[in-house]
């Protein structure tokens, strides 16, 4: 990986005796011999002088530059004495040279230069064990010991990324599977929401919190620093879209628009923006309206697939009644279930703060290849749509 290679140069000064005059005294005699002016012999007696110290000073330089070229980087490179403190996570990038990583390296205060480091990844050819990745180093280390650590591999992380509308449970199922931190420690850290910092609003529970996107955990990171790093990334989202201000303007709490964003979130996971912006109108709209065709009930399959702890396309009837008294059967209970379903993404989020204006009561995925929806009013409407949905089952049953 080093683009740092020692120049091939001759470090010996090579004397020429036919540049060094050794019998520069005899040639002044003959010319006063030969009677030369007195001007004339000191000229004579000065030029072999002068000629060596050129040839001196020139050895001088060519010997200051054969140090310089054979080692650009001097030899007295600052360098901390290690061993550093503090934490700074440091990214080797496929195709980094070593140049390029002690640049970086330095610019983050891991060594005190961009020399040292090179100095030491280039002894016995360190760098070639480097493999890129990201790692946990510390402010202020020895050089020679951060190619240590990112040789020996030790604090590389492990990429994990979590896609928008996972439930607690299965986010865990993969964080036991890949951290080998056991469920118990999980379930620790997920009974105490101080330690897990999760916000007044989630009311003690972590379900719609563990944000999705993509981490990077180290071998060292426990339960308690996993968790509350998934929890700290939402908690940062929802002060960026500014959900207290959203829950005063639309008159819901906190809790209810992520509710709401949970909801948006599994039912039209594949839609855009603004597919997911008319799903929350219909939410609002059933809640806002007990009176009409649905008298406030939301009737939505995501909450079912919860209830039931199984996902399914399309619950059956039976599957319902499975649930009838869960209070997050929607078809049954009337009104928001009791709390989040799923991890809402930032788009899910934004639908169910800014919802676009509408008349829909209702709406159905009549392509769940694609996740085409098409919304409706009116309840005839609404079986208009349930038919091509079935149209569509009828030739992919198994998505059905």
């Amino acid at each position: 990986m080093s683009d740092h290679e020692p120049y091939g140069v001759d470090h010996g000064i090579h004397d020429d005796a036919s540049i060094v005059p050794g019998h520069g005294p005899a040639d002044a005699h003959s010319h006063t011999r030969r009677g030369g002016s007195r001007r004339g012999r000191r000229r004579s007696g000065c030029l072999p002088v002068l000629v060596v110290l050129a040839v001196l000073v020139v050895g001088a330089v060519l010997a200051v530059r054969t140090v310089d070229v054979s080692n650009p980087f001097a030899s007295d490179a600052a360098d901390f004495a290690g061993p550093g403190s503090g934490s700074v996570v440091f990214t080797v990038a496929g195709g980094d040279s070593i140049s390029v990583m002690a640049r970086n390296l330095e610019a983050l205060g891991v060594v005190a230069s961009a020399e040292a480091y090179v100095e030491a990844a280039d002894a016995d050819d360190a760098s070639r064990g480097i493999r890129e990745g990201v790692y946990r180093l510390k402010k202020k280390m020895k050089a020679a010991q951060v190619v240590d650590v990112l040789v020996g591999g030790r604090t590389r992380g492990t990429s994990f990324t979590f896609t928008p509308g996972k439930t607690v449970e299965e986010v865990l199922a993969l964080l036991v599977k890949d951290t080998g931190i056991t469920r118990k420690q999980y379930d620790a850290v997920l009974a105490d929401p101080q330690e897990l910092g999760l916000p007044p609003e989630a009311d003690g529970s972590a379900e719609g919190y563990l944000s999705p996107g993509s981490f990077v955990f180290f071998p060292d990171d426990d339960a308690a620093t996993i968790l509350s790093t998934m929890v700290a990334r939402t908690v940062e989202t929802l002060d960026e879209v500014d959900l207290a201000g959203a829950a005063d303007r639309l008159g819901y709490s906190e809790h209810d628009l992520m509710t709401i964003a949970s909801l948006v979130e599994a039912e039209g996971s594949l839609l855009d923006e603004t597919g997911k912006a008319k799903i929350a109108r219909v939410v609002y709209n059933r809640l806002a309206d007990p009176t009409a065709e649905t008298i406030g009930r939301l009737q939505m399959d995501a909450t079912i697939n919860y209830a039931r702890g199984e996902k399914v396309a399309v619950p059956s009837q039976a599957q319902i009644d499975e649930v009838a008294t869960s209070p997050y059967n929607t078809y049954t209970m009337a009104g928001l279930p009791p709390g989040p379903i799923a991890t809402p993404s930032r788009d899910a989020i934004q639908a169910a703060i800014k919802p676009v204006k509408g008349p829909w009561f209702y709406y159905v995925t009549v392509d769940l290849d694609s996740g085409k929806t098409k919304f409706a009013t009116t309840y005839d409407d609404f079986l208009a749509l349930k038919a091509e949905l079935r149209d569509y089952c009828a030739t992919k049953s198994d998505r059905c």
